[in-house]
């Protein structure tokens, strides 16, 4: 299969690449910078923006796309511009583009819990509605529906999966406002002192890198027919409390979890720690998965720390 992935020096991106390129599938990898990429990958480095930018990516035809690229959280509040000029215009264009060669490619779209909005509501399923207020929620909602519009109108085979929590990120600045879980991951392996910005009551729903990566394969040959009408699913993930998910990462790299102190911000703890329960039927039902148990995700997630 030819899969163009965007966003492909993300760590999702990277984890998706590898595990493709092991499969057998000819990748073409775009991206800001090069550097992120796998060896195997065709490599399209520039501005998903740059309509040159995507005509390369999709010059030798594609079977897939899986468009990872975004302009994330904070950054999207900052730079609405930003966000708008990529998160919007560039996606659609990109929609418009990959339809164009007339072999209904599969499009796979990553949007983000954040359409369900802040606060999120006591119980989240299938049926809770599309509420957001950051702009970058507002503009992954927006997308959710043009991937639904084009798969209606047969152009494509789209497919929408909402991202909870991805652990864990690679050191570094990701203009992501969720990046502590991650640096939480980093900080106890080193086993350094850590901060954390939520309380260890407070509640994510999280899933590893690999179980991610595995989740958007599988996005690529599932029977469409199994997805509800708006083509769009919450990816299943694990409700932990950030103590439980400390204590498990302290276990398993030998660190004392004491070495966690809890600082709680109330704007991050309302916006990052007040999880509920999650229920994710539809997901399942069309053949996602979540981890397991809190231990493989710990696991799975260390393994790929970089």
């Amino acid at each position: 299969m030819k899969v163009v992935v965007t966003g492909a020096g993300g760590f999702v991106g990277r984890e998706l690449v590898g595990k493709l390129l092991a499969a057998g599938h000819q990748v073409t990898g775009v991206d800001t910078a090069g550097a992120g990429l796998l060896p195997g990958a065709r490599t399209v480095v520039g501005d998903l923006g740059d309509a040159e930018v995507r005509a390369e990516a999709l010059a030798d035809g594609t079977d897939a796309v899986v468009h990872l690229a975004t302009v994330p959280g904070g950054a999207a509040e900052a730079d609405p511009a930003a966000s708008r000029r990529i998160n919007i215009d560039a996606m659609y264009d990109l929609l418009l583009e990959s339809s164009a060669f007339g072999n209904r490619p599969r499009f796979v779209y990553a949007s983000s819990i954040a359409v369900f909005g802040d606060p999120l509501p006591p119980f989240v399923d299938d049926a809770t509605p599309l509420s957001p207020k950051m702009i970058y929620g507002a503009h992954k909602a927006m997308m959710e529906h043009a991937v639904a519009l084009f798969a209606n109108r047969g152009l494509i085979d789209g497919v929408t999966v909402r991202l909870p929590g991805i652990l864990a990120r690679p050191k570094g600045p990701s203009g992501m406002k969720s990046a502590f879980m991650s640096n939480l991951f980093h900080a106890l392996r080193a086993g350094e002192a850590f901060t954390c910005p939520v309380s260890a009551e407070a509640t994510i729903w999280a899933q590893s890198v690999s179980r991610c990566a595995d989740n958007f394969i599988h996005a690529l040959t599932l029977d469409i027919a199994l997805l509800p009408p708006t083509y769009a699913v919450t990816l299943p993930a694990l409700r932990v409390t950030m103590g439980d998910l400390a204590a498990a990462i302290a276990r398993q790299c030998g660190a004392s979890a004491e070495l966690v102190t809890y600082l709680p911000d109330a704007a991050l703890e309302a916006a990052f720690g007040t999880q509920p329960p999650l229920a994710t039927p539809a997901a399942e039902h069309a053949g996602f998965a979540h981890d397991g148990n809190l231990d493989r995700l710990v696991d799975s997630a260390l393994k790929t720390l970089t």
